[in-house]
């Protein structure tokens, strides 16, 4: 064991490192830190949604079976790079899928199975809310869900003692507090920039509303608590502690920060929380994040106004269809391999085909792609049907067609970001990413470029993902100036770790406009194809 690594194990021996764990849409992922943000040991586990009677959802089961599993990789790295056992940390916290619906009854019983993101099933209840609240409700939020239920009448509603996240949910279980981070919030209802808590006008819109119904309960009294950054948000409870750690090494006590969203982890790992910063996080799906010097001129359905980790605006562009599709095809990849004799790793296949994109035609070859493996309500589709086409003299080869799944994930968000640059004249100077799409050289960078018309750059810890954006939060909770800023304190410590911008490329950016264009006019094609494939 060298200097370094001897450091780091008694700091971990003594208890003081940050622990945070993040659930992703197919991982979740666990991270363990210093006090100076250096990642120390990491865990993960997978996991995949499931589409049962039309709702896509994660069986309660393995929630808590892929935390446990989760925090005993984290143990086992520690144990294999240190040769000790983790029995303690200094505070953790956990984040999330945003958005989704985890309605409890008051005994904290699901009442329901969880509803995730990426259900496009609420359109009429968004349809309502969104003019009555003046403010662009999309179909993932949580409050969208619930008058969706109101209005179907479905039984279980009046029964809601408490309405959270998947966040908010675990948080709950290890700690008994239902409470969440501001920015995590934000994706349930209106927040108050000024206040940092639910927006009380709009509230009170809404209890009217419904009122008529008589469920019994008014809005206020079935939401988690909100809190900002750096505010302490309970202790890990006995019955929590077995949650997390079943071997009971874990003890009771320790302190968490408010649980977050992956949005907003993901501005922490990037450090894009001050005023015309912005990041995208791009993986299963692609969402990016333009922290707003002021508000947008108007309402805008596919645009969502959330809020960072300490209060500040943001303006979130969000495509619910990422790299499935292109996950699938590189999986075929591998079988073909096998079939031909030859293994390859998952790792193998990534890293030697996706860079073949760089080597396509600018616009693909003609090739056209749409990776709607689920509804996107960017393009007002609430189910989706993966399709490839080409025309006669399209040029089908390997690299266009490698191009062309990059691109397609792409679309969606690039829709979402012209309502902010063209529309509203949002200035961006740079955009930072995280997420699977960039793991493979600057392929992903150079296609995000693109794609997006702006300069794209690679935090260097931003591959740690949100898991460890999560653990410098519970950091930041214990931080010795408890007057620094959340934008400061990240200044100091992740600033220098900023790669250099990979610059649009404008015969890329001419590619992918011929790309998009196309792409446009196939949505014609993909609706048939919801209808024809049912």
């Amino acid at each position: 064991m060298n200097q370094q690594q001897g450091r780091a194990a008694e700091l971990i021996r003594s208890g003081g490192a940050f622990f945070g764990i993040e659930f992703g849409s197919t991982r979740i992922k666990a991270s363990l830190i210093g006090p100076d943000t250096t990642p120390l040991a990491s865990g993960s586990h997978a996991w995949e949604n499931q589409l049962k009677e039309g709702v896509w959802t994660y069986d309660t089961e393995d929630v808590w079976k892929g935390l446990a599993d989760c925090y005993a990789s984290l143990v086992q790295d520690v144990r294999a790079h240190y040769s000790l056992e983790l029995t303690a940390v200094a505070a953790m916290g956990f984040s999330g899928m945003m958005h989704g619906y985890v309605a409890l009854d008051a005994e904290g019983k699901l009442l329901v199975p969880f509803r995730t993101w990426r259900n496009n099933i609420t359109g009429q209840a968004c349809a309502e809310l969104t003019p009555l609240l003046d403010f662009a409700v999309p179909q993932r939020w949580s409050i969208a869900h619930l008058y969706q239920s109101i209005l179907e009448g479905q039984p279980h509603v009046p029964r809601i003692a408490h309405l959270t996240t998947l966040a908010g949910y675990v948080h709950w279980k290890l700690t008994g507090e239902h409470t969440m981070g501001v920015g995590e919030a934000s994706g349930i209802f209106p927040i108050d920039p000024l206040s940092g808590d639910w927006d009380a006008a709009r509230m009170a819109r809404f209890d009217a509303l419904i009122a008529p119904r008589k469920l019994g309960w008014r809005l206020r009294e079935i939401l988690p608590a909100v809190l900002p950054a750096g505010r302490p948000a309970g202790k890990l409870t006995a019955e929590g502690a077995k949650l997390l750690d079943p071997s009971g090494r874990l003890p009771a006590g320790i302190p968490l920060c408010p649980p977050e969203g992956d949005a907003d982890t993901g501005m922490v790992a990037t450090n894009a929380v001050r005023p015309r910063s912005g990041n995208v996080s791009a993986g299963t799906s692609v969402f990016a994040m333009i922290v707003l010097e002021k508000s947008l001129a108007r309402v805008h359905e596919q645009i969502d106004i959330v809020l960072t980790p300490d209060g500040k605006p943001v303006a979130m562009a969000h495509s619910n269809n990422g790299s499935s599709d292109l996950d699938d095809w590189i999986a075929l990849f591998g079988q073909v391999a096998r079939a031909l004799g030859n293994e390859a790793t998952l790792d193998d296949l990534y890293g030697k085909l996706l860079p073949l994109a760089i080597e396509g035609d600018p616009d693909a070859g003609g090739l056209l792609s749409i990776n709607y493996l689920s509804g996107e309500h960017m393009t007002g589709f609430t189910e989706g049907r993966p399709l490839f086409a080409r025309n006669e003299n399209s040029r089908f080869t390997l690299e266009n067609f490698m191009r062309a799944m990059y691109f397609a994930s792409l679309c969606s968000i690039r829709t979402g970001m012209d309502i902010l640059t063209v529309e509203e004249g949002v200035v961006i100077e740079e955009i930072r990413g995280h997420g699977g799409f960039f793991k493979v050289g600057d392929t992903g960078q150079r296609m995000m470029a693109a794609a997006l018309n702006v300069p794209v750059s690679i935090p260097a810890t931003a591959g740690e993902g949100g898991a460890w954006g999560m653990a410098v939060l519970a950091a930041y909770m214990l931080r010795a100036d408890a007057k620094q800023s959340l934008p400061d304190y990240l200044d100091e410590r992740i600033a220098r770790s900023i790669g250099k911008p990979v610059k649009p490329d404008p015969r890329d950016v001419r590619g992918f406009a011929e790309f998009f264009a196309r792409h446009k006019k196939g949505l014609a094609v993909e609706r048939e194809a919801v209808k024809a494939l049912s």
